[in-house]
């Protein structure tokens, strides 16, 4: 396998990336292309101690910033980190493409270059999840990338996710549930309850709504909701661990 990293995403780049390609290289044997710009990552690279025929370097003199408007950005940005990134995958010179950059980007650059699954009219940012119980992880989607869903696709969302567990995570039939201010099937806003419908007509594994308050016990393998109630769960998560980690 060849893994292709955004070299220049992400804070700390490329310090903290080309650390982390490193220390991961120890542990892989798959070939690991650092797309960005060549004499800062050689620069970073001199440090280590690494293996030269694993570790290589395509260079890319451009770099989309946080601050940039995501599809602008990968429009005009051709010789970006990422977009050549994306583009390898795409042209098939690497076999997939891990970035810790502009997120929006990565969206609109996946959706422009590489394009859609047939079938699946939007896609999203799923984002591993930790839960109490055996597994350790559940499967969030959508975490950010869709603020304003219809139901169908909430549906797709537990589609993608399901298929992802199984393929991954190689559980056999994921248990799916809907994001809802209550378990109740008629609670929750019109898009929600719609969507309650379309799930519970699928042949995935669906075991109905669930509350915000139920997700880290684990009670089931992939959570689907909006991009916007994604986010605000993520985001909610990480500040409550920093504070509980501060406290004690």
């Amino acid at each position: 396998m060849r893994i292709a990293v955004d070299g220049m995403g992400g804070d700390n780049a490329p310090r903290e990336i080309v650390k982390g390609c490193v220390e991961v290289s120890k542990l892989i044997s798959h070939e690991i292309i650092i797309v960005g710009d060549k004499t800062q990552i050689q620069n970073e690279l001199r440090k280590y101690r690494y293996n030269k025929k694993q570790i290589k370097i395509v260079h890319a003199p451009e770099v989309i910033r946080n601050e940039d408007a995501p599809v602008r950005a990968v429009r005009t940005k051709v010789e970006s980190s990422l977009v050549k990134g994306i583009n390898m995958v795409k042209d098939k010179e690497a076999d997939l493409l891990i970035s810790a950059g502009n997120t929006g980007a990565i969206m609109a650059g996946g959706l422009f270059i590489l394009g859609r699954i047939q079938g699946i009219d939007r896609p999203a940012i799923a984002a591993t999840y930790p839960v109490m119980g055996r597994r350790g992880v559940s499967l969030l989607v959508d975490a950010g990338a869709n603020v304003e869903c219809k139901p169908n696709n909430l549906l797709e969302f537990a589609t993608m996710g399901s298929i992802y567990m199984q393929k991954v995570l190689d559980i056999e039939r994921p248990t799916v549930a809907l994001v809802n201010v209550g378990t109740e099937e008629n609670k929750g806003t019109t898009v929600v309850r719609a969507a309650y419908e379309l799930l519970e007509k699928s042949s995935l594994n669906f075991i109905g709504n669930v509350e915000a308050r139920e997700i880290p016990k684990g009670v089931c393998d992939v959570i689907v909701c909006d991009g916007f109630v994604g986010n605000i769960i993520l985001k909610m998560t990480e500040g409550l661990a920093w504070n509980l980690l501060k406290l004690i």
